[in-house]
């Protein structure tokens, strides 16, 4: 039986002592840490790795949805509520499921029987922890659970990023150079100052008179690669 390690983020600790005794009864999920505010769990979450965490939305300084935003790969996300507007919300950015306080056994029975599906699921597939890999993204009131690998541009705006992803775009605080500490350089290549791509979404490749490349994507975007990037690119994928 697989295990499928937890953590439990709640600023209450009554909330979290009765997740604790519930979780007690499912010898498959195994607690492995707990914090009480954004910034413990950030650290917790970094370093133990879990595959699921009990996550409160509202909580003081940050929120649940400010911790998911800082960190760089999310795990699998349960969210508790005490409000129902949180939980429209937990839906809105495709969370696994959420639970409103005080929680009911048998709607925790339930959540727990859809956690325990998706995750068995996902690691029997090839490469599930590369390919399952998320972030999430607050742009404005607009919330998401990106995969991303479904990330196919990111370009820089000063001291933003803006990311393409299905058919939308979000603008993030964060630098081109923090985005290729996180991402996978055999699926994204930086093509220029301001430009990284996920070269899975590449249509075609064209070389101009000087030699540098022209990048078409599967989406339409017509992008230009820097004259170092040309010579990077061809070398690397044999052109």
């Amino acid at each position: 039986m697989k295990k499928i390690k937890v953590i439990i983020v709640d600023d209450e600790r009554l909330s979290r002592e009765e997740l604790k005794r519930s979780l007690k009864l499912y010898e498959d999920f195994v607690l492995i840490g707990e914090a009480e505010n954004a910034d413990e769990a950030k650290a917790l979450i970094e370093n133990e790795m879990p595959d699921l965490i009990f996550l409160d939305i509202q909580m003081p300084e940050k929120s649940g949805f400010d911790l998911l935003e800082s960190l760089d790969n999310v795990p699998e996300v349960l969210f508790t509520t005490a409000h129902n507007q949180y939980a429209v919300q937990a839906f809105e950015v495709n969370a696994l499921d959420y639970l409103m306080k005080p929680i009911r056994e048998e709607r925790f029975a339930k959540a727990i029987e859809k956690i325990r599906n998706t995750i068995i699921a996902k690691s029997s597939l090839q490469n599930a922890a590369a390919k399952d890999r998320k972030i999430f993204i607050k742009d404005g009131e607009k919330r998401f659970f990106i995969p991303l690998d479904e990330i196919y541009l990111i370009e820089s705006l000063e001291n933003y990023t803006r990311l393409f992803f299905q058919d939308k775009k979000a603008l993030q605080r964060r630098s081109l150079r923090q985005w290729e500490e996180i991402l996978d350089e055999n699926i994204f290549f930086r093509i220029n100052r301001t430009e990284i791509i996920n070269i899975n979404y590449i249509r075609k490749v064209s070389t101009t008179i000087g030699g540098r490349l022209e990048v078409q994507l599967k989406t339409g975007e017509l992008l230009k690669v820097s004259n170092r990037q040309s010579v990077k690119f061809k070398n690397s994928n044999g052109i």
